[in-house]
This record gives C-alpha cells, structure tokens and sequence, in this order.
C-alpha cells in the first residue's frame, strides 16, 4: 500500500487484505476513515480516497497487520450490548466475559431489591457497567489500581448515562468494611510463561498476567471474599481455561460453598462462582 493517492475503495481493500488484514477489519477501518457505514463501501467501490484519508487507512492497516487490536484502531469494543471507548490503558473485552456477566444477573434476581454489585479490576468498565445497564436497581461499584483505567471506565459511564462508583484500589484495599451481595472479577490470570503473552504484546500487561503461575490475583481475591461478602453473597471469577480446578479449590478452601463452573462461547471452563454462607 506504498501509493496512496487517488487509488478506489476496491483497490484500497484489496491492498489491505495483500498486507495481510482481515478482509472484515479492513471494511471497518476503512468505513471508520471514511466516515460511512460498511454496507456503503460494498456499493462504491470505485469511490475515490482522498490523500489523507488514504494515508490514514494505510497506516491503521500497518499497525493492524503489525497485531494491534482492531478496537484500539477504532477506539470502541462492543460489550453486551454497550458500545464502550477502549484505547491501550485497558485490555479489549471479549465476547466470553459476557458469560460472567449473564451468570451475576441471573442470581441478581434472586437477590434483595437493591443489591450491591462491584467489579474488582475494571478496566474499560465493560463488567460494571453491564450490570448497571441491565438491573438499574443495583447499587455498582468498580474498582482498578490503574488510575488511566478509572478514566477510561469514569468516561464510559457517563457517555453512556449509567451510575457506577470508580474507585482506584488494589483489589480489596479500599473497601475496608464494605460487604456486597455479588463481586464479580476478570483479574489477570494469564501465567508469565504462558506463549499467547507474545500475541498479545499491545494490551496492558498489568491486566493480562500477575506473573508466576497467573493464580496470584485469584488468590488474593479468593481469600478476601469472606470479609466482604454478604451472608449469601456471591463470588464470580472468570479465569484460564485450565484453571477451573485451581480456582474452585481456592474458593472452597475460602469457606464458600456451592462452588461451579460455567463455559464460555467455545464450550471451555471459563467462570468459577461460590456463595458465601456465614456460619451460625
């Protein structure tokens, strides 16, 4: 794509799919450069670019090529139902964690009229902010240690007109003698050998592994539960797919009872939950 100047649509896709860009990304990129709906670019394919709108398109192809994700590109990610603004301070949520998601709503509904919710490590806010979106009665809270990402998060709720308190903490520490009836968390998990950290180079590291064996803010979370669940309350981790075992042996060894797991959109164990009990 070294010419950039005066060349169609057609051939400007063509040209990114040569450089090795899905043919579905290059369509999004270039209707996102060109200001037109997707559906528009199919039906004028001898339209053609101006030199900075060509430039463009081929420098967001080069980074696409390169691995940088297609929602950094565009600024936004879909995430159950909600557009939200994702740039490189949060990881891109994915399509699995709505099951983590769907699995809090529906014991939501078996809970007091005004539950109280919170998402340790937010990121984008895509968890907590689902939640407020699809129970308005819930009180939501969210926490991350990253201060750019209760930006990120802070900025997407309130484009999106949804309630939520932002809170900086390091997992549990800002919550001292908060309880809550469910606390959902996509922590990092990723092992520091694991070899898919390589292809995932442009997200935040900070939110994709704690290093060692990638247990250790499943830990941490685990065993915090106890103090800051309601009697009742719930506990819901998203987690590796070969981690289920592990961490229904971390929630169990933290009293929680009625430990399960739940598979994602491939049909792998993707999400660990438990309920807290206190003793009588």
């Amino acid at each position: 794509m070294s010419r950039v100047a005066g060349i169609s649509v057609e051939h400007a896709l063509a040209g990114a799919r040569a450089a090795g860009v899905d043919r579905l990304d290059a369509q999004l990129l270039l209707a996102a450069v060109l200001d037109r709906p997707r559906a528009w670019l199919l039906a004028h394919g001898d339209e053609l670019l101006e030199p900075a709108q060509a430039q463009g398109f081929a420098a967001w192809c080069g980074e696409r090529a390169a691995g940088v994700p297609l929602a950094y590109l565009l600024g936004e990610k879909e995430f159950h139902g909600l557009t939200l603004h994702v740039d490189r301070n949060v990881l891109v949520p994915r399509p699995d964690t709505e099951t983590l998601v769907d699995w809090a709503l529906e014991l939501l509904r078996e809970e007091p009229p005004r539950p109280k919710v919170i998402d340790l490590g937010t990121g984008s806010g895509a968890i907590a902010l689902a939640i407020a979106h699809a129970h308005p009665e819930a009180g939501v809270s969210a926490t991350d240690v990253s201060g750019a990402a209760i930006d990120v998060a802070r900025a997407n709720g309130s484009r999106l007109g949804l309630a939520v308190e932002w809170l900086q903490s390091d997992w549990w520490s800002a919550l001292a003698g908060r309880r809550f009836d469910v606390v959902l968390s996509n922590p990092p998990y990723v092992a520091e050998a694991d070899p898919h950290l390589a292809a995932l180079e442009y997200e935040p590291r900070l939110a994709l592994t704690p290093g060692g064996d990638g247990l250790d803010a499943l830990r941490m979370i685990a065993a915090g539960a106890p103090q800051h669940l309601h009697d009742g309350g719930w506990l819901l981790l998203e987690h590796g797919h070969d981690q289920a075992g592990a961490v229904q042996s971390l929630l169990r060894e933290a009293g929680l009872r009625q430990v399960a797991t739940r598979v994602d959109l491939a049909g792998r164990p993707r999400c660990t939950a438990g309920q807290w009990i206190a003793a009588v």
